[in-house]
């Protein structure tokens, strides 16, 4: 109340007449400016929150595409293992087949070679049976032609046989 007191009628009157003055020529010249200034910030503001947004909405959507390129590459690597075990089970086939037949081969040349050795002992033998049969028979017609001669002879022959074996 005392700050009216020190105030005069006058004195405020007038500035209530200057204040509406100025809102006045405010209105007048300076509003429209004003108003536009601030439509203008509103509608960058807007523009931001927009861009901001879409910029969310792109990286939604480059973290789908990238969830989805990730699960592509998973399933292609997936697939290339796949791919180089089953070469690899091709391969180790492949390899198990040709040993065995390199495995076959190695026993079939060993039996032709034994059955080869086996032929040649067996006709070395029968040379030596031969050989044996012609010196009994010689042995036989050079000496006397008695039972005990005889004997003695096949008795020999028998023992030169298990010399050989």
């Amino acid at each position: 109340m005392e700050l009216l007191k020190l105030l005069s009628t006058n004195e405020i009157i007038a500035q209530v007449l200057g204040f509406l003055i100025l809102l006045t020529l405010l209105r007048v010249f300076a509003w429209k400016k004003i108003l536009g200034l601030l439509d203008k910030r509103k509608e960058y503001v807007v523009s931001e929150l927009k861009g901001i947004e879409d910029a969310k909405a792109d990286i939604a959507k480059i973290k789908l595409e990238y969830a989805a390129n990730m699960a592509s590459i998973e399933e292609t690597a997936k697939e290339k293992l796949h791919q180089a075990f089953n070469e690899s089970k091709i391969i180790l086939e492949d390899a198990r087949k040709s040993a065995h037949l390199a495995a076959q081969e190695i026993i079939d040349n060993a039996k032709k070679s034994v059955q080869y050795e086996l032929a040649k002992a067996k006709d070395e033998l029968k040379n030596e049976i031969i050989d044996l049969t012609v010196k009994a028979a010689e042995n036989i017609i050079q000496e006397k032609l008695t039972g005990a001669g005889d004997r003695k002879i096949v008795e020999n022959f028998l023992g030169e046989l298990d010399k050989l074996e």
